[in-house]
């Protein structure tokens, strides 16, 4: 988790991410987008549902929506034009 060290101040006491960081901190929201995206394996196929308790598991500000489209947006993880199935993209563009 060293990696995510700058990421300690969005933590709840329960470890989970308690908001998003705002406009000006785009290297942190790259860094939160992509510790969410690690907790998918790859070659598996997700339903929203499923994407959506992966990503609650991890934050408590209660927004998967948002985070689901900020994955697709930055391309970590992609989905069927219809949004019923995720998967882990091979076109990651952030670090």
């Amino acid at each position: 988790m060293k990696k995510y060290a700058s990421l300690n101040g969005y933590l709840d006491p329960n470890g989970k991410f308690d908001r998003f960081p705002g406009k000006r901190q785009k290297k942190k929201q790259a860094l939160m987008l992509q510790f969410l995206a690690e907790q998918f394996t790859a070659d598996r196929q997700y339903s929203e549902k499923e994407v959506n308790e992966i990503l609650n598991r991890h934050h408590s500000f209660n927004d998967p929506a948002t985070l689901r489209r900020l994955l697709f947006g930055s391309r970590l993880i992609d989905r069927t034009i219809d949004g019923r199935s995720y998967w882990l993209s091979n076109k990651k563009t952030l670090t």
